[in-house]
C-alpha cells in the first residue's frame, strides 16, 4: 500500500488505515460478532456502486439509473432466498437493528406488548432493552434462562406469554451460546396467539450451511446480520419463510393497496425507517451469499463450531465456568467469577496482549454492563484466516496466562509476542501487500 492515492491525498487518514490493517494481521480476533471479509466481498463493498442513489425498490426507484444497481440487489435477493430457504427477501437494512426496527413496526403498533430473551441473559438492545427504541415504544416484557442449566427456561416462556399475551414474541439473541430452540417457541406462540419473530443475527451462516437449525418452518419473520458468521460486509436482512399472513390481521391497508405482509415490510424499510439503500453493501451482500452457497462454506461452518468446541472443552479442562456447560455454536460465555477478575479487567489485559474479546454480563450478574462478570467469546475470525484445532488450545493457553496474569506486563509482553507469531503462519489479505 505505499504508493495508494489516499496516502497522497489525505496521509493522517492513510496511516490511521494502514495502523488497523496492522492491528488485524497481528491480533487475535475473538469477538464473536466480528469477522474477516473475502477480499471479493471488500472490493465490492469499496466499489462505485457507492456513487448511486437507488430510493425506493427494483423497478420502482425514484430515480434514473438504476439499471445495474437493480441487477446487484435482485442478485443478492435471489440468492439470499437460496441460501436459506425462503420465499421473501429484504437485502437493505443498514444493520441488523434498523431490520428489528422494521419488523416491529410493521407486526406491533407503539404500546403493544412484545416478548424477548432479557438483555443481561443474552438477548439483544432492539429485543426490547428500556435504553432502546424497542423498549421506548413497546411495553416490553422479558424472559431469562434457567440459572442451572444457562438454557431457555421454557416455563417461564410459556407463563409470561400466557399472562401478558405478547403481540410479538422475540427468539435468538446476541450471547446465546446454544441453538436456538424455534419450535419450542412456535408451540407457545401458537398457543398464546403471537407473531414470531427469529433474530439469527450470530447463527445465519451456521443456518446457512445447514448445521444450525432452520426458523423458516416456524417463525413468520426473520431477521439478520450480514456479518459475524455469514461473512458478509457490514448490514442487515429481513426474510419469511412464506409469505402466507393476511396483512389485515397486522394493518388494515389503506384502500385495501397492500396486498401481503412483504409489502409491509418493504414499506417499513423504505421509508418508514431508512431513505437511500447503500447500494455497494448490497452488492458486496449478493458476493458474500454466493460465497455462502459454495459447498465449502458448508465446511467452513462446521469447522467454526468444531474450533468452539476445542476452546470450549480447555477452558472447562482449565477451571473456567462456561454459561450453559459449553456450546452448540461459534458463542462461548465464560464466568470469570471463580477466577477473581471481572470482565472489564479481562478484556483490558487481553487487549494489552493481543487478543481482542468484549467483556459481556452472565446471567444473572451481579455487576453492572461496564464491568461485567464474564466475557464473550467467538470463533468466526480465527476460523477464516484457517485456524484448527490445536491453534485453538494454544490460544485458551494464552487467554489462561493473561486472566492468571492480568496485571503482569512482562508476562502480557511475552503473550503478545507469541500471538504475532502465531498470526504469521495465518496472513490477511495478500491483495492489500506492497508488491515492491
Amino acid at each position: 500500500m505505499t504508493n495508494t492515492p489516499l496516502k497522497t491525498s489525505d496521509p493522517e487518514l492513510f496511516n490511521i488505515l494502514f495502523n488497523e490493517i496492522v492491528r488485524q494481521e497481528t491480533t487475535l480476533e475473538l469477538i464473536a460478532s466480528e469477522n474477516f471479509v473475502s477480499y471479493p466481498v471488500l472490493e465490492m463493498a469499496g466499489g462505485i456502486m457507492t456513487n448511486k442513489y437507488a430510493e425506493g425498490y427494483p423497478g420502482k426507484r425514484y430515480y434514473g439509473g438504476c439499471e445495474f444497481v437493480d441487477q446487484a440487489e435482485n442478485l443478492a435477493k435471489d440468492r439470499a432466498n437460496r441460501l436459506f430457504g425462503v420465499e421473501y427477501s429484504n437485502v437493505q437494512p443498514h444493520s441488523g437493528s434498523q431490520a428489528n426496527m422494521a419488523v416491529l413496526m410493521t407486526f406491533v403498533k407503539p404500546g403493544d406488548t412484545i416478548l424477548g430473551l432479557d438483555l443481561a441473559h443474552g438477548g439483544h438492545l432492539t429485543h426490547g432493552s428500556k435504553v432502546n427504541f424497542s423498549g421506548k415504544l413497546y411495553n416490553s416484557i422479558f424472559y431469562q434462562v434457567d440459572k442451572d442449566t444457562g438454557l431457555v427456561n421454557f416455563d417461564e416462556v410459556i407463563k409470561l406469554a400466557r399472562e401478558h399475551k405478547p403481540k410479538l414474541i422475540i427468539c435468538g439473541g446476541s450471547a446465546y451460546p446454544r441453538f436456538i430452540e424455534f419450535q419450542d417457541f412456535k408451540q407457545i406462540a401458537d398457543d398464546v396467539g403471537s407473531y414470531l419473530m427469529a433474530d439469527i443475527a450470530h447463527s445465519s451462516g451456521l443456518v446457512a450451511a445447514g448445521i444450525h437449525p432452520s426458523p423458516a418452518p416456524f417463525c413468520n419473520v426473520i431477521t439478520t446480520t450480514t456479518h459475524k458468521t455469514l461473512r458478509g460486509p457490514r448490514g442487515g436482512m429481513i426474510m419469511m419463510g412464506k409469505d402466507d399472513l393476511n396483512p389485515w390481521d397486522i394493518v388494515a391497508p389503506k384502500s385495501g393497496r397492500v396486498k401481503n405482509i412483504s409489502e409491509l415490510l418493504d414499506n417499513a424499510v423504505m421509508p418508514g425507517v431508512q431513505g437511500g439503500p447503500l447500494m455497494h453493501i448490497i452488492a458486496a451482500k449478493a458476493v458474500a451469499f454466493g460465497e455462502a452457497l459454495r459447498p465449502e462454506f458448508k465446511v467452513y461452518a462446521q469447522q467454526i463450531i468444531d474450533n468452539a468446541k476445542t476452546m470450549a472443552d480447555e477452558f472447562i479442562t482449565r477451571g473456567y465456568q462456561l454459561v450453559s456447560g459449553g456450546t452448540d455454536t461459534h458463542v462461548i460465555l465464560i464466568d470469570l467469577t471463580n477466577k477473581d477478575i471481572t470482565g472489564k479487567v479481562a478484556e483490558k489485559s487481553l487487549e494489552k496482549a493481543g487478543i481482542t474479546v468484549n467483556k459481556n454480563m452472565i446471567p444473572f450478574d451481579e455487576k453492572s454492563p461496564f464491568i461485567t462478570s464474564g466475557i464473550r467469546i467467538g470463533t468466526p475470525a480465527i476460523t477464516t484466516r484457517g485456524m484448527q484445532r490445536d491453534d485453538m488450545k494454544k490460544i485458551v493457553s494464552l487467554i489462561d496466562t493473561v486472566i492468571n496474569n492480568p496485571n503482569d506486563d512482562q508476562k502480557l509482553f511475552s503473550v503478545k509476542t507469541e500471538v504475532k507469531e502465531l498470526c504469521k503462519f495465518f496472513p490477511l489479505y495478500p491483495e492489500l501487500r506492497d508488491q515492491n
